[in-house]
């Protein structure tokens, strides 16, 4: 287990190191996007245009030497563009199954919010299911298969909300903010000196990716933080049980899901951290990307301006850590 445990973490900081060959600091995107391989969830990333969203997602699946595909959606999608379609052969009197891009094991959906209900339900069977219906045949997608996706939060027109049941199917909503100032000197210097996209090694492949996701399994969880993160769940439903002042401001709280992937993502935080055991901070840590694109706010509370993580960090100060 310790050896296990060991070469996850040398190869682990690999991939860390190789990463900022071509993005200058943003370890919190860096670390969340480990985080979702790690636990084999996809990944919601938020943030203003020029923030190494696409960037950092691309250099994540080249080094991982598996397929990549990258999806511009736009209003006028249609699932076929996504899943792939059939098309009659006229030579062999049949129709034939042409897939899509999805069939990817890194699959990157810019601007998810642009496209429509029919593509993003075609979608979310692929996520949840990790397969796609073509016609009447069902066909499975690759392991490992990974959805990244990026949505612009200050642009309104011409997109769409994304259903609840799909945003519930991302296992962490990432915020990237601006910069420190430092930090843009450097992406400057980078930027202007490349001609390209800068070359990383291959750290990873897909049978390494699998690897990395059993030993993130083998770390051990114990019961007092399996009912930490139930109990912070269960105050995103019913704040009042744990002295929390937020009635009136949650509409929904985080379904069960939000419990596995708090415990999914403790386990792959301790494994960052070189560790076979998950503790109570590991928990705190993943929080706030696990849970703030899972409590639904009222209508009240949207229009005081209350963000949800400013709902997450008051249960995280209220609901007591074992």
């Amino acid at each position: 287990m310790r050896e296990e445990i060991g070469w996850s973490r040398e190869l682990l900081g690999r991939v860390r190191e190789e990463m900022h060959v071509g993005i200058v600091g943003q370890e919190r995107l860096v670390d969340g996007l480990l985080m979702a391989v790690l636990a084999g969830g996809h990944a919601l990333i938020e943030g203003v245009p020029g923030l190494a969203k696409t960037r950092a997602v691309n250099l994540l699946a080249r080094m991982c030497g598996a397929a990549f595909r990258r999806l511009q959606f736009t209003p006028d999608m249609l699932p076929a563009d996504i899943v792939g379609t059939q098309v009659y052969n006229q030579a062999a009197a049949r129709f034939e199954t042409r897939r899509g891009p999805v069939f990817a094991s890194f699959v990157l959906a810019d601007e998810i919010n642009r496209a429509p209900a029919k593509v993003q339900s075609a979608l979310l069977e692929a996520m949840q299911e990790r397969q796609v219906t073509i016609g009447e045949e069902t066909h499975r997608l690759p392991e490992p298969f990974f959805v990244f996706a990026t949505q612009n939060p200050i642009e309104q027109e011409g997109t769409y909300p994304l259903p609840e049941a799909q945003v519930d199917r991302f296992f962490v909503k990432l915020v990237v903010d601006y910069p420190a100032p430092q930090e843009e000197e450097g992406i400057v210097r980078m930027v202007i000196a490349e001609t390209r996209l800068p070359e990383v090694r291959q750290v990873l492949d897909p049978a390494r990716i699998l690897a990395l996701q059993a030993a993130a399994r083998s770390v051990y969880v114990e019961e007092r933080i399996v009912r930490y993160a139930r109990d912070l769940v269960l105050a995103t439903r019913r704040p009042e049980l744990f002295g929390v002042g937020l009635q009136g401001l949650i509409e929904y709280g985080a379904s069960p899901r939000g419990s596995i992937c708090l415990a999914l993502g403790a386990r792959a935080r301790a494994l960052l951290d070189g560790r076979d055991a998950v503790v109570p901070e590991d928990v705190k840590a993943v929080a706030l990307d696990v849970l703030r694109h899972r409590v639904f706010l009222t209508y009240y509370a949207r229009a005081e301006g209350v963000r949800p993580e400013a709902v997450v960090a008051s249960i995280l100060e209220k609901v007591k850590v074992p």
